[in-house]
């Protein structure tokens, strides 16, 4: 066992998650908020009417780095941890097969759906708020840049579900790499400050998944919508703000029957 070896191996692991994720970061948070200060005719779908003030911002961008940072020190311990045995990661696709690939996908986000709402429902108990999850809570009217924005603390009960998790299931890289895009993306719809779904999402066909009105409700009345990715949780235990789907309504109605939403006009972009 070359241990020197192995830590640098993890610790060249950590620059490169790091990297990764800093760049998706700016690139994905970024293009949304840029995306939405451009186009003016989504206005009506500002959910707070008020511009974020720009000290915020830098507040959010600054906390954010340093929970990447942190990420990446993590990843180092789990690739340390990997390369003694001592964690389930693969890396031969045939291993296991195509179809537990998928499927372990899938379970991950299930799984950490569950995970984040219990750990965020603990995080608002008043004997601990103000020392772990108040950093997140200065954004009452968050932008794409509070994605990541938390206290080390919040960062490390955030991310301790995938050690835990990679003791006992087998986990490929594409997937924790695959997990790492698709967190992000949704952490920054969450944060976006405007509505991009039609009328009727939030009762229709998509009724379990969350929305950006969803989470900035969570912002600005911080004990209800606890939920990540669904809103399983928050039906079940009944903590969405009664005000939930008028509320969304009454921001995606469009006015001078303008039936565009955000979603298709950036999809008539791309195409």
């Amino acid at each position: 066992m070359n241990l020197v070896s192995d830590w640098s191996m993890a610790a060249k692991a950590a620059i490169l998650v790091f990297s990764i994720a800093t760049i998706r970061y700016f690139v994905i948070a970024g293009a949304a908020f840029f995306y939405f200060q451009k186009k003016k005719k989504y206005g009506y779908r500002k959910i707070q009417k008020k511009e974020p003030k720009r000290e915020m911002i830098f507040h959010e961008i600054k906390w954010s780095v340093l929970s990447l940072l942190i990420f990446g020190l993590l990843s180092a311990g789990n690739s340390f941890l990997a390369y003694q045995g001592h964690m389930k990661i693969y890396t031969s696709v045939e291993e296991f097969g195509a179809l537990y690939l998928l499927a372990s996908f899938v379970v991950l986000i299930i799984l950490h759906d569950t995970y984040f709402y219990w750990v965020h429902r603990f995080m608002h108990w008043n004997k601990i708020y103000r020392f772990v999850h108040l950093v997140h809570h200065k954004s009452t009217n968050p932008t794409p840049f509070a994605a990541f924005s938390f206290h080390p603390l919040e960062t490390l009960l955030e991310a301790a579900m995938i050690p835990l998790l990679l003791l006992v299931m087998p986990l490929h890289p594409v997937v924790l790499l695959l997990f790492a895009l698709f967190s992000n993306i949704l952490n920054v719809m969450g944060h976006l400050g405007y509505e991009i779904f039609p009328s009727g999402f939030t009762r229709g066909t998509f009724w379990f998944m969350n929305t950006s009105t969803h989470h900035n409700q969570h912002h600005s009345k911080f004990h209800c919508n606890y939920g990540l990715y669904f809103n399983f949780w928050d039906r079940i235990m009944k903590t969405n703000h009664k005000t939930y789907h008028d509320t969304f309504e009454t921001i995606v109605h469009p006015p001078c029957n303008d039936n565009e939403t955000p979603v298709s006009g950036l999809l008539q972009e791309l195409t």
